[in-house]
């Protein structure tokens, strides 16, 4: 089946268009969750709040924005690329609809675990994920497009985190290597997506602007660098205070930023949807660098590398590809305008703002709620902006 054959059905969709595709309910779900469960994090770190869940606040925390928004993002994304990947016809009506109550179901499952137990929550949970996981699988290898199934190892793993994420909250009382495993696990498909996307999008800015240097594609190079990275990040996740492990991410770093710099971001400043996924990257290696150096000496805080990673790698890159791909799949120019300049300025400032209140404990409180306006601001900026050509079908 061709892929002219899956736009002229998903054109000729009967029913609403938010099912259509995978990314309109998914990023309009997820950019909503982002915004509830920063609204209620604050109020719950600072005791003022305390939620019907068998998680202690800072699980609750992590979990949400990891499982459950970085979820809900990635099952988007991966919704739509797969039927450009493969020729398929993409998962609409009746069948996104289930998945979408699925993650619901997630979310007040592990809102409500101190009422149902957590093995329910876990159970119900756990199951979206998986389920995802299933789809994705099964239309690739239908598709003949096993190339693609790669991308299902960092799915998977992110799957398999979040219910190692159930079982150690449990047994433990804290979720603490779940936590990591699970950030862990979402940097690394932000470092295979990227490579995929940014010298590719980078590349095509580029050719229309006449000679210059364009981003190096694919090779060795990048071979080497997520294999030195990935083992670091599994590292990480084990023994994040270990001196070994400390060099091992510091070396991961420096080749991130090489690798960064290979695909000639300096050269894509003037348009805002090229620039973001550079600046967004930045932050794959500056979390590396910063959890490195926490490891190898104990002079920085972990905190700080896990918010480069969480709100600047993650953030800022799934917003970037939120917007492009909501731009894009909706009919309109590709064209940030000032609503989404907006909207990358905030989440970057969001990233600034929670790093910094991590290195300035002292000025910890103001920091942090500009770290949470900011966030506020971009996600529910993109509601605001976003939320109307997610609705409406394909101009």
């Amino acid at each position: 089946m061709t892929a002219r054959h899956s736009e002229s059905t998903r054109r000729s969709f009967a029913g609403p268009a938010l099912f259509s595709m995978g990314f309109r309910p998914f990023f309009l779900a997820g950019a909503l969750w982002a915004v509830v469960a920063v609204l209620v994090w604050l109020p719950q770190f600072f005791g003022e709040l305390t939620l019907t869940t068998a998680f202690q606040p800072l699980d609750w925390h992590a979990h949400e924005t990891l499982f459950g928004y970085g979820g809900a993002v990635v099952t988007g994304f991966l919704l739509t690329a797969v039927p450009n990947w493969t020729g398929r016809l993409p998962i609409q009506g009746r069948g996104l609809a289930g998945l979408v109550l699925l993650w619901l179901a997630g979310r007040a499952a592990v809102l409500l675990s101190a009422k149902i137990g957590w093995a329910a929550a876990a159970l119900v949970d756990c199951a979206f994920l998986l389920t995802v996981c299933g789809v994705i699988a099964r239309e690739i290898v239908a598709g003949e497009n096993t190339r693609n199934l790669k991308v299902l190892i960092f799915v998977g793993l992110i799957a398999c985190a979040n219910i190692a994420f159930h079982i150690e909250a449990h047994v433990a009382g804290d979720a603490a290597h779940a936590r990591r495993f699970g950030l862990a696990a979402l940097v690394a498909l932000v470092m295979l997506i990227g490579g995929r996307v940014i010298p590719s999008f980078t590349h095509t800015f580029l050719a229309r602007r006449g000679p210059g240097r364009l981003p190096q594609t694919f090779d060795r190079f990048d071979a080497v660098c997520l294999a030195v990275s990935v083992p670091a990040l599994v590292g990480w996740g084990c023994l994040p205070d270990n001196a070994t492990v400390g060099a091992a991410l510091i070396a991961a770093g420096l080749l991130n930023s090489a690798r960064l710099a290979r695909w000639a971001g300096e050269r894509a400043a003037g348009e805002p949807l090229v620039a973001i996924l550079h600046l967004a990257y930045l932050f794959v290696p500056l979390g590396f660098l910063l959890n490195g150096v926490a490891a190898a000496t104990g002079a920085l805080p972990i905190s700080a590398g896990v918010h480069a990673w969480g709100v600047g790698a993650i953030g800022a890159m799934t917003l970037a590809v939120m917007t492009r791909a909501s731009l894009g799949h909706t009919g309109q120019r590709l064209s940030a305008g000032r609503a989404t300049r907006a909207i990358y300025a905030a989440v970057l400032l969001a990233a600034l703002a929670r790093i910094a209140a991590a290195l300035a404990p002292d000025h910890a409180f103001a920091l942090l709620h500009v770290a949470a306006l900011c966030w506020l601001a971009a996600f529910g900026g993109f509601i605001l902006a976003y939320a109307g050509a997610l609705l409406r079908p394909r101009s």
